[in-house]
């Protein structure tokens, strides 16, 4: 029998037996089964400042023609679920007892089997299945919550992207800051939280990352007001939350766009149906706790399809089949440096430089977390340069003048990985700007990159040369 047909099979025995727990309290329905979290206490943003979200615990519900119940038993808590592509599994962040930390685990819903996928001594939290046999999670580390990639453990759903880079578990972010993943989009990458400016900010954000790490970047430059709980829909479209407002990213549009969605608080993360309504957890000025709602686009009103007075529940997920997204294909090299190639670093967001940029500084974080210098090279004519810049470490750019006067800096750090060969437009300049169509000044001059890696890796990256 296929993954498929099992989980068929499951969700119609299911519907032979009664359930206890909650039941709705209108007669709106779904069709569609979820899961969602239930708990006594929900703070939305607690991760990226390190916290906990669920301070008083929280329990996963299987909610099924409205009626809903434990999805597991003998778990002290469980949340974070994440269904897998076929519809016949669920990744979970649980505590199995009280004193435990949060770890990961994985429920094949036909049979009730569970698989225990982490067991480190920090907590790991939000799973989400990646298309190339591994899951990513957040795991709590000193500077915060990383993104972690780990393979599930089945040898015929893990491949080797990369014949030199072995893609199988590795840390993805590497920022002084929480990064707390939220979606897999279809093209292959992460969606993820975190503060702006990334890493040193703490306005939430949303921010893409490739899965094996490079790429980072902002989805949209029109920072601001606080954005969290991104969710991709069928049309490709992300919708996130305000807390009292919905919003989207369109391929269109280098901004957001408002969603005409009726008031209320949203906590996020919503679920589009088969039939193209979504589920939201929300609740009105009258309530004090977020119940899962159902929305048709277009409409004026919510409709209630699952509350309890002494829960929030939050989070809800399609217990269905869906559509894999894209594998990544790794261009990374089995370095500890980078190479970033910038068209024009006179190109920006922020409107014209007040002077000309002569030269770019690169800069990283000492052991103490403040920033150190790593070197400058030259700009070209053109706003072109070409540098080599360490590896998997928060690094920062600032554009000088002939005097070393800072024309432009950055107020917040990335990173590029080990290996990474990356080409940007300008700096901060948005994803509708497109280069010109001749070879950059730099590599006219020259086709090496400028050591700024600083003493103590430019001494390990001798011995591999630099391209």
């Amino acid at each position: 029998m296929t993954s498929q047909a099992k989980a068929l099979v499951f969700a119609a025995c299911i519907a032979m037996f009664p359930l206890c727990g909650f039941g709705p309290d209108s007669a709106a329905r779904v069709g569609d089964d979820f899961v969602v979290t239930a708990a006594p206490v929900y703070q939305p943003l607690a991760a990226l400042r390190g916290q906990e979200r669920f301070p008083r615990g929280a329990q996963l519900l299987l909610v099924h023609q409205g009626k809903s119940e434990p999805l597991l038993a003998r778990f002290a808590a469980t949340a974070d679920a994440s269904v897998s592509f076929e519809g016949s599994r669920v990744l979970f962040a649980g505590r199995k007892d009280a004193s435990d930390l949060w770890q990961v685990w994985e429920l094949t819903l036909v049979d009730k089997s569970l698989r225990q996928l982490t067991s480190g001594k920090e907590d790991a939290i939000r799973p989400l299945y990646l298309p190339d046999g591994r899951f990513v999670y957040a795991q709590r580390t000193p500077a915060g919550f990383q993104l972690r990639a780990e393979p599930l453990g089945e040898s015929e759903g893990v491949e080797k992207v990369h014949a030199e880079v072995d893609l199988t578990a590795m840390q993805l972010t590497h920022a002084d800051a929480s990064a707390i993943p939220v979606d897999v989009l279809a093209d292959g990458r992460i969606l993820f939280e975190s503060g702006f400016p990334l890493g040193s900010g703490a306005t939430p954000e949303l921010y893409l990352v490739y899965s094996d790490g490079s790429g980072v970047e902002s989805y949209r430059c029109d920072h601001g007001t606080a954005r969290w709980g991104g969710k991709q829909l069928t049309s490709d479209d992300v919708v996130f939350t305000h807390g009292p407002s919905l919003a989207r990213f369109t391929s269109p549009l280098a901004h957001e766009e408002r969603v005409a969605a009726p008031h209320a608080e949203y906590a996020g993360a919503i679920a589009e149906t088969k039939s193209g309504d979504w589920l939201v957890s929300a609740k009105s000025a009258s309530e004090k706790n977020y119940a899962i709602k159902v929305w048709k686009p277009g409409e004026s009103a919510l409709q209630t399809v699952l509350s309890e007075p002494g829960d929030q529940l939050v989070e809800p997920v399609l217990v269905a089949p869906r559509a894999t997204p894209k594998r990544h294909p790794s261009g990374l090299h089995p370095w500890d440096y980078a190479n970033l190639l910038a068209l024009d670093a006179r190109i920006s967001r922020d409107g014209a430089l007040k002077g000309v940029p002569a030269t770019v500084r690169v800069e990283a974080k000492d052991a103490t977390g403040h920033p150190v210098a790593l070197g400058t090279a030259p700009i070209e004519a053109d706003g072109s340069y070409f540098v080599k810049v360490p590896g998997d470490r928060p690094i920062r750019f600032a554009l000088l003048d002939a005097r070393g006067s800072i024309l432009r800096q950055e107020r917040g750090w990335f990173w590029a990985r080990g290996g990474e060969q990356r080409i940007c437009v300008g700096c901060h300049a948005g994803p509708e700007r497109a280069s010109e169509n001749r070879v950059p000044a730099v590599l006219l001059r020259t086709t090496t990159s400028v050591d700024l890696t600083g003493p103590a890796v430019a001494n390990q990256t001798a011995s591999a040369g630099g391209r």
